[in-house]
C-alpha cells in the first residue's frame, strides 16, 4: 500500500500542474509548493501558505517558521519525514498576505485529496486560516483551541501557526498543550531530555 499512497499524492501533483486556476498564479509565485513528508504519516500538518523561502525551495515550512515546526515535532518525539506538511494555498500570496477566499476555496480541494490519500489519524490545523478551511468555520482561534474536530476521518487540533509563536513566544507554552494533547491521542512519549 505504501506506494500507492506515493504514487496517488504524486498523481493530485501531476494534476496541479504548471495551475493558473487562481490569481495567486499571476502574483509572483515561484513554485507551487505542494506536500512534504510521509504519505503513509499518522499526524498532518496543515498552514496557511508558503511564504519566500518556501516559494524558493517548493518546500513547504523550511523558513523560520519551518524550523520551530521542526523543533515542536521533534519535541512531541517524531521526525519531520514521519509526519506529513500542506498548506491550505499551494502558491506563495505576496508580501505573506492571507489567501482571499477565492484562492483558498480553488485550492483547498487539492488539500482535501491529500487530507484523503495519507488518512491521517490527527490534523493539528497550524492558526486560524487553516482551522478555517479545514474544518470549514470560521471561529476564533481561542474558541477552536483545546477541543477535538474533526475533518475527513481525522480528529482536528488548532493551536498557534509556528511564524505567530516567533512573534509572540509567550504563547509557546499554549501552543505545547495542544500538542500535548495530540501526543496522548497518538500514543506519542516526548523523547527524555538529555542534559
Amino acid at each position: 500500500m505504501p506506494a500507492d499512497k506515493a504514487a496517488a499524492l504524486a498523481a493530485i501533483h501531476a494534476e496541479i500542474g504548471d495551475c493558473t486556476r487562481c490569481p495567486l498564479a499571476y502574483a509572483g509565485r515561484r513554485k507551487i509548493v505542494f506536500g512534504d513528508g510521509d504519505p503513509n504519516a499518522r499526524l498532518m500538518f496543515i498552514g496557511e501558505g508558503p511564504g519566500a523561502d518556501e516559494d524558493a525551495s517548493g518546500v513547504p515550512f523550511v523558513g523560520k517558521a519551518g524550523q520551530l515546526l521542526n523543533n515542536m515535532i521533534n519535541a512531541m518525539g517524531l521526525k519531520r519525514e514521519e509526519v506529513y506538511i500542506a498548506n491550505i494555498v499551494k502558491c506563495r500570496p505576496p508580501a505573506n498576505r492571507q489567501p482571499e477566499p477565492v484562492e483558498a476555496n480553488t485550492c483547498s480541494p487539492f488539500l482535501v485529496k491529500q487530507i484523503d490519500v495519507v488518512q491521517p489519524q490527527v490534523i493539528v490545523a497550524l492558526g486560524a486560516t487553516a482551522a478555517t478551511y479545514v474544518l470549514g468555520v470560521k471561529q476564533s482561534l481561542a474558541s477552536l483551541r483545546g477541543e477535538w474536530h474533526s475533518s475527513r476521518g481525522a480528529k482536528v487540533a488548532v493551536t498557534y501557526h509556528p511564524a505567530f509563536l516567533l512573534r509572540d513566544p509567550r504563547q509557546k507554552g499554549e501552543a505545547w498543550k495542544d500538542l500535548q494533547r495530540v501526543m496522548v491521542e497518538l500514543g506519542l512519549k516526548a523523547p527524555a531530555k538529555t542534559s
